[in-house]
């Protein structure tokens, strides 16, 4: 391998050692329910996203709470010297997207049916540095 090609190399492995994160596939909530507590943490500190997530009131804050701690176990065990505390980790990109729809039918007048949508998401949430987030 070329010099150039290894020292490239060595950087981006650097790099991915200060980012970690955590995906939660086919969450059975609408993806704009999901983004409007999502933007409440986007660029936050880690210690003040847990407490954001811990007193909104949705039910999506649950699930982004226990997807945030599985982000920040991750990036302990990559770290495994660093302190959480020492450190500067924030919530350096969350991202919403919209899954699988389970399509069902509602009975309507006149012998119709009405189609309802039941939808679902995908959330992937990455921790870092905060070097690592300018």
């Amino acid at each position: 391998m070329g010099s150039r090609k290894k020292n490239m190399a060595e950087a981006m492995k650097a790099e991915r050692k200060q980012i970690a994160f955590a995906k939660l596939n086919n969450c059975p909530t609408s993806p704009r329910k999901m983004r409007l507590v999502a933007d409440l943490i986007r660029g936050v500190d880690v210690d003040r996203a847990l407490s954001i997530l811990k007193f909104t009131n949705k039910d999506a804050a649950g699930r982004l709470e226990k997807l945030l701690l599985s982000a920040i176990a991750n990036w302990q065990s990559k770290n495994e010297g660093a302190r959480l505390e020492d450190s500067n980790v924030v919530v350096t990109e969350i991202k919403v997207d919209g899954g699988r729809q389970l399509k069902r039918l509602r009975p309507a007048p006149q012998g119709r049916g009405y189609r309802i949508r039941k939808r679902s998401n995908h959330v992937t949430l990455v921790v870092g540095t905060k070097v690592a987030a300018n």
